[in-house]
């Protein structure tokens, strides 16, 4: 009972993080892991999947309602991020993602140190594309980053926020918003995945997917009553932690 308690509070805090920027498995996996470390891994980043589904696309919604969305430009690209996570998946079978693992620390640190550099990036919201042009990118980005998710993982939301702001000229809110939909498609082909084969605790997952709704809700409206600004300091936090996180894990560990 103590278990489930502890990861359905894991659960609520992600759902938060990630409604907000991204990030919510920093906060749930390791909690998992911590909890029942006797467990295949698949198993549980499986039922991590179970639970999170539920929050980003609760946060889709809930962001579509008060952010204009490119749609033209987002369902495209979603598309791109579910097929990508798919081939991305299937790669991780065939090739060690030990080089990535490696990279992935100073790759954030590019980010991070990027962002605080460019004070007024992503405060803006002002896309520079036209209509086919963003749907081109942002179906490109899509792609990369669903590849990378299934691939390997840590930072997914993170990295399609920056590329929002960077390449298509979003604000972080407008960035953030257009994120959770590229970020469900994510989860969704990876659950799909765990499931066919066996791979998700239900009965903790479900559990745990009504507290993640619950931090999402909250999360979601906290950014959305703040706006940019609010979100750019979340993002530099989460990204600081995943600098952190994936160096222990590609150095220390």
């Amino acid at each position: 009972m103590l278990d489930l308690f502890t990861v359905t509070l894991a659960s609520l805090f992600a759902g938060f993080v990630d409604a907000i920027v991204g990030g919510g498995g920093l906060i749930l996996v390791p909690a998992l892991f911590s909890v029942f470390p006797g467990t295949a891994p698949a198993t549980l980043f499986g039922t991590n999947k179970g639970a999170a589904v539920w929050g980003t696309a609760l946060a889709t919604w809930q962001f579509s309602r008060r952010v204009t969305l490119a749609w033209h430009a987002l369902l495209p690209a979603a598309a791109a991020a579910l097929i990508g996570s798919f081939a991305g998946a299937w790669t991780v079978t065939q090739v060690p993602a030990d080089g990535l693992r490696r990279a992935l620390p100073f790759v954030l640190l590019g980010v991070l140190l990027y962002t605080l550099a460019r004070k007024d990036l992503g405060r803006i919201h002002a896309p520079r594309h036209g209509p086919r042009a963003e749907a081109a990118w942002a179906s490109l980005i899509g792609s990369v980053i669903g590849f990378y998710d299934g691939f390997f993982g840590p930072g997914t939301g993170s990295f399609f926020v920056f590329l929002f702001v960077r390449l298509l000229g979003y604000d972080f809110l407008h960035a953030s918003a257009s994120a959770k939909l590229l970020n469900t498609a994510t989860n969704v082909a990876a659950l799909a995945a765990f499931a066919w084969t066996g791979h998700v605790w239900w009965h903790i997952a479900l559990v745990m997917a009504v507290a993640n709704v619950i931090g999402s809700l909250v999360g979601t409206r906290l950014a959305l009553k703040h706006g940019a600004g609010f979100v750019r300091i979340v993002f530099v936090f989460v990204v600081t932690a995943l600098i952190a996180k994936t160096g222990y894990d590609g150095f220390l560990r």
